[in-house]
């Protein structure tokens, strides 16, 4: 990582209200026209030549890194555009999705960004990316609402023109810290970025919650190619008395197998220990190619946002899978990238029929969002409506609307659920010390 890691800023709440945007262009968004050179006056949602009735959005991801990739969310939302066409439309209206690839790069995120304000997008979708501080100020320029993002910066979690549909890793850590607080010495084992940096007070929640003591705090690479050397370090911490079990907990994205490999070979040498980890981490394929039953996994708490993949409630994600996109090995139900772009594209599709034979435009789906819509997900969350200032407002998260979390357990390779129905974590994140 290089750079000052800068501290986590928050935004007035009424900033970019709809009345503001109403009114007048801000300086950024007259700049951003002029050097897009994209006529401000072209009817959003349009692009090129799909036809005043196409309704167009974007979903960015990484894909092909080093480091953490979510090819499967471009892939769905794709899949999702051809299933919603096939069947009319959304009220009468074709859907196009355009699609970017952020590659876990600043500069990149930027240029999505800049893409989708030039292209005149209604909304981005169902998208991950790390980098909010590059991404966001172009879309609120361009009074672009971002619907379901992954979850994995505070920004989104600030900016009023995010709309968020789960609560990202301060609610996948605060309910796991929660879980582990029967634990000995927990390590924990995360980036060594400025989105890492926000992991531990997140986890130190929940255990705190617990009567349980602090984490440590463990830097890690997050490209590296092995970590034998955190994984020694992360055992010897955990397993300082034998009668007091301790768990460690990897959070180190697509890099958490690499770390696996080594803590496997490492922890012969080392009283047991427990693992857990977040959804997004893990997921049941990373569980049968580390070893199922036998593997490193076996027992772990794992919390999630949403019910596990063989819930009955993904049904109709997976038939759109089964119709549209079978054979597409980037596109896994279990994988929660995939499901919470699901999950945005149900939102945006109720948005949509809220406004009827109404404009769709950047600003309209945003005042319909704005102006207390409640959406349904069938059961995958709570109903959502998003405020300016919501509970968790006073501790920096006022558009963070859903703190429910799942808490999911391996048992006998299998990834089944610890504890029925959802774990509301608004009371543990309230307590929370996000000061960096």
């Amino acid at each position: 990582m290089t750079g000052r890691r800068r501290t986590r800023s928050t935004f007035l709440p009424g900033l970019l209200t709809r009345h503001a945007r109403k009114g007048v262009l801000s300086a950024g968004t007259a700049v951003a026209c002029a050097s897009l050179l994209a006529g401000c006056g072209v009817v959003p949602g349009t692009t090129g030549d799909a036809g005043a009735d196409t309704i167009t959005v974007m979903t960015w991801a990484p894909q092909s890194t080093k480091a953490t990739n979510k090819p499967g969310m471009p892939a769905f939302a794709q899949a999702y555009a051809r299933w919603i066409n096939a069947q009319g439309g959304i009220n009468g209206r074709k859907l196009n999705v355009l699609t970017c690839n952020d590659h876990n790069d600043s500069v990149a995120a930027a240029k999505c960004a800049r893409r989708a304000a030039k292209e005149n997008v209604v909304a981005v979708v169902g998208s991950y990316s790390q980098y909010a501080d590059s991404f966001f100020p172009s879309l609120e320029g361009a009074g672009i609402p971002y619907i379901g993002g992954y979850g994995a910066t505070n920004a989104e979690f600030t900016s009023p023109l995010s709309y968020p549909v789960n609560g990202g890793q301060p609610a996948l850590l605060a309910g796991l810290g929660s879980a582990l607080a029967e634990c000995g010495p927990v390590a924990l084992i995360r980036p060594d970025t400025i989105a890492g940096d926000q992991l531990p007070p997140l986890l130190d929640s929940g255990l705190k919650a617990g009567g349980h003591r602090a984490s440590h705090d463990q830097r890690a690479a997050e490209d590296a190619t092995e970590y034998d050397g955190q994984a020694e370090r992360a055992l010897r911490t955990t397993s300082t008395d034998r009668a007091d079990q301790g768990c460690v907990v990897p959070a180190l994205g697509d890099r958490n197998g690499t770390f696996m490999d080594s803590f496997r070979r490492a922890r012969e040498d080392y009283p047991e220990v427990r693992t857990a980890t977040v959804l997004g981490s893990v997921d049941q394929t990373v569980i049968d190619a580390t070893g199922g039953a036998s593997g490193p996994y076996e027992g772990s708490y794992i919390t999630g946002w949403y019910p596990v993949a063989s819930d009955p409630r993904w049904d109709g994600m997976k038939r759109v899978i089964r119709e549209q996109a079978f054979g597409d090995n980037r596109i896994d139900p279990a994988d929660a990238g995939v499901q919470t772009t699901w999950i945005a594209y149900t939102v945006f599709r109720q948005v949509v029929e809220s406004l009827g034979d109404g404009e769709v435009s950047a600003d309209t789906v945003a005042e319909a969002l704005d102006d207390g819509l409640k959406v349904t997900t069938g059961g995958l969350t709570p109903t959502l409506r998003w405020r300016f200032q919501d509970k968790l407002a006073a501790v920096g998260f006022p558009r963070l609307v859903n703190a429910n979390v799942t808490l999911q357990v391996v048992r006998e390779g299998r990834l089944v659920s610890a504890r029925k129905g959802f774990v509301d974590t608004t009371r543990t994140l309230e307590n929370t010390d996000v000061t960096y």
